[in-house]
């Protein structure tokens, strides 16, 4: 629940502003350094980008163990705007906050230490430390901030910098393209964003975020237009996460280096989640925003979850699976169950960074799969008879952590989700092997399903109970769910039957809607791509006799 927070002491502040500061002064060598050095010298740019991170790192986990021992605060730091303007430089610090700036430093760190070897050899390293170190210092200032000016500034500075890194080759048209139509998607998002906070001003009298949460809670019922300011955030969210329909830059952006790419599924996109917890209440009281979370992040995550079924390649597979979890991210925001939105957020990025780390080994994983006895093909009973174990499960680890279905129901809408996302562990080799290793899948499953609660409760604790929920957005939810659920069995099932065949070219082209977007976005602002190389035309025969007689 948002209370008003007591003062930081300057130290603590210190602590805090160090952090984005050392990935500043961590770009700065970079900048006298050629273009075309690309040497690992004791004094090049990459040793001091290794040590800004580690002490970034350092610094952020020490702002952690300060905030066990001290609790949450804020500093309003130095007036921006006059002195009843409510403008500051405003600073915090609480769980959210701290956790996702360890969380931050933590993936920087280790895409520092990764991008030296990938990149080795090549020209432009220099700018790409520079990007690298100025998008982490403008994340870890948005995770930072108490202030929604300060906020959206420093989003629009993450995506500018980012934009860098993603068009580091910038003679693959590809990744220029795939860019471009990122750089659209998120102006029109800095639109809603800039449109939506100059509401909340002229409706609350402040840009600072605990104050206007506070304001908002004091009204008897929020305003249209603040209603609206309500959507507007949203809208932003959704298109910095890259929902349907304009989510095909995610998926195209693995033309950047691999690093990049998991960076921005491991850390960037996941910002639209952050911002709405954030938010809180400005968002979870208004019906309107709360839907438009719902509705769009559902049908995201079910039709992102069914293409990455028809995907070969490992790095589009991944990208359509950060596009599906980031519709469930915020499916959960629109149910207000900020606390499982967190532990999302935490669990997907520590995933999808190495995911996309070691994406390098998927041939080696190839070859032992093929040298592996393949599995026998689930029939649709089995299908469905491990989701109702699933449903059991769940039920049972949620009442041992004495967690019942009135006090939430929308989180028995996400455990619903979580019941049948443990099918393929209750279907794998473990229960086809029969035997004792049948209670060891039943037990792993109900071990996951106990830690996930658990991390609900711990979560909760720190964030605070969840919204209430309209039931009508919960039957959405387990609807959507439920018709993946099925495909998918009936796929698996049958994957050469009539609905296989149907399916797949739909899938396979992702709708079709990335498509829409890409021509609007050429007629709106085409891209700038690079002149095609010039290739020599081959000599004829009759050419080379002919220049012989001359």
């Amino acid at each position: 629940m948002e209370t008003m927070l007591a003062e930081l002491p300057t130290l603590r502040v210190a602590l805090l502003c160090a952090v984005p500061l050392l990935f500043v002064f961590a770009a700065v060598p970079a900048l006298t350094t050629s273009a075309s050095d690309s040497r690992d010298s004791p004094d090049s740019p990459w040793r001091w980008s290794r040590v800004g991170a580690v002490l970034a790192l350092s610094a952020s986990l020490a702002s952690l163990a300060w905030l066990i021992a001290g609790g949450p605060g804020v500093w309003r730091g130095p007036v921006l705007a006059g002195t009843d303007a409510g403008v500051h430089f405003s600073l915090r610090s609480d769980v959210l906050a701290n956790v996702m700036l360890v969380l931050v430093c933590f993936i920087g760190w280790v895409i520092v230490g990764y991008s030296h070897s990938y990149l080795g050899g090549q020209r432009g390293q220099p700018r790409y430390i520079r990007s690298l170190m100025l998008t982490l210092a403008a994340v870890t200032v948005l995770v930072l901030s108490n202030n929604l000016l300060l906020l959206v500034l420093a989003w629009i500075g993450t995506s500018l910098a980012l934009h860098a890194l993603l068009t580091f080759f910038d003679q693959r048209p590809q990744a220029l393209i795939a860019a471009h139509k990122k750089f659209l998607a998120s102006r029109v998002a800095d639109v809603c964003m800039l449109s939506a906070i100059a509401i909340v001003w002229s409706q609350l009298g402040t840009f600072e975020i605990d104050q206007a949460i506070a304001a908002a809670r004091a009204l008897p019922e929020y305003s249209g237009t603040l209603q609206a300011a309500a959507v507007l955030f949203v809208i932003g969210a959704l298109f910095k996460c890259a929902q349907l329909p304009v989510h095909g830059w995610l998926i195209q952006v693995m033309e950047a280096p691999t690093p990049v790419s998991a960076l921005l599924h491991a850390g960037v996109v996941n910002l639209g989640g952050f911002v709405l917890i954030r938010l809180g209440t400005l968002v979870a009281d208004v019906p309107h925003a709360q839907a438009l979370l719902v509705v769009v992040g559902g049908i995201t995550a079910v039709v992102a979850a069914a293409t990455m079924m028809t995907r070969i390649s490992i790095k589009v597979a991944l990208a359509w699976s950060t596009c599906a979890q980031m519709g469930f991210m915020l499916m959960q925001c629109g149910l207000g169950l900020y606390d499982l939105a967190l532990l999302h957020i935490v669990a997907h990025s520590l995933y999808k960074a190495h995911a996309f780390l070691t994406a390098g080994t998927a041939v080696e994983q190839n070859r032992l799969q093929q040298m592996t006895t393949p599995l026998p093909t689930l029939s649709g009973f089995a299908w469905f008879t491990s989701a109702i174990v699933g449903v059991g499960i769940v039920a049972a680890a949620a009442l041992a952590w004495g967690i019942h279905p009135a006090e939430a129901p929308a989180l028995w809408a996400v455990s619903a989700v979580l019941a049948l996302a443990l099918v393929p562990l209750l279907t794998g080799p473990l229960l086809r092997a029969g035997g004792v290793w049948v209670l060891a899948g039943v037990a792993g499953a109900f071990a996951v399903a106990l830690a996930y609660f658990g991390l609900h409760l711990l979560f909760r604790h720190w964030l605070g109970a969840p919204a209430p929920a309209n039931m009508g957005l919960v039957a959405w939810v387990i609807g959507c769910f439920a018709l993946l659920f099925i495909v998918q069995g009936a796929v698996r099932a049958r994957p050469h039957g009539a609905l296989s065949r149907k399916l797949y070219p739909w899938l396979f082209a992702g709708l079709y809607l990335d498509e829409v977007f890409t021509r609007l976005t050429f007629r709106v602002w085409p891209a700038r791509l690079p002149p095609k190389p010039v290739t020599a035309q081959p000599i004829l025969h009759e050419q080379v006799r002919t220049s012989g007689a001359l």
